[in-house]
């Protein structure tokens, strides 16, 4: 017995009057740099972090001299809380009693760079790490002063890191240049 297509007019699924389904084609062309933040925020959330920006601007939080021996692997937080949570960092073996004795300092810096507390405890596990690409070496940190308390306040409540810490450089700077200072 052989197969034979269905007979013109007529579908294999449908009667009279069914139109075959066709994906629209068309519209703007997107560029992958579009589609990736998308990817990888993802990623990052399935992993642990819900804001990836802890991982990309890990050299900027805790230093350079830190960001070669240790990265971040995840920061996991009590269920349906966003504070008080715990972060994984992965040390180089030889590295891992120095990281352990500046685990304040980290704590401090993260939290920092989060406006508000985060991380409450930090656990380590030792095994290899990539040191951060050249380029991130080139760029200077951001000043980690702390911010005038009349301006860290206001400044608590705003939810995106990545703001905060550009209106934190601005207060810094401004703080900076009414007190006399040149920049």
């Amino acid at each position: 017995m052989e197969w034979e297509p269905p007979k013109a007019g007529k579908t294999a699924t449908a009667g009279k009057g069914a139109k075959r389904f066709e994906r629209p084609r068309g519209g703007a062309a997107r560029q992958i740099a579009d589609l990736m933040p998308e990817v990888g925020r993802t990623a990052f959330r399935r992993f642990g972090f819900v804001q990836s920006s802890v991982v990309s601007r890990w050299p900027d939080i805790v230093g350079p001299r830190h960001a070669r021996v240790c990265i971040p692997e995840s920061i996991r937080f009590p269920p349906g809380e966003k504070s008080e949570g715990i972060l994984q960092l992965v040390v180089v073996p030889a590295h891992a009693p120095l990281i352990q004795h500046v685990i304040p300092e980290i704590i401090e810096r993260v939290n920092r760079f989060f406006g508000y507390n985060a991380v409450a405890r930090v656990k380590i596990r030792q095994g290899e790490v990539k040191p951060p690409p050249a380029s991130a070496q080139k760029t200077a940190p951001p000043s980690l002063k702390p911010v005038p308390l009349e301006l860290g306040e206001s400044l608590r409540d705003i939810g995106d890191p990545e703001l905060r810490a550009v209106l934190e450089s601005l207060a810094r700077a401004m703080s900076a240049n009414g007190n006399g200072q040149d920049q």
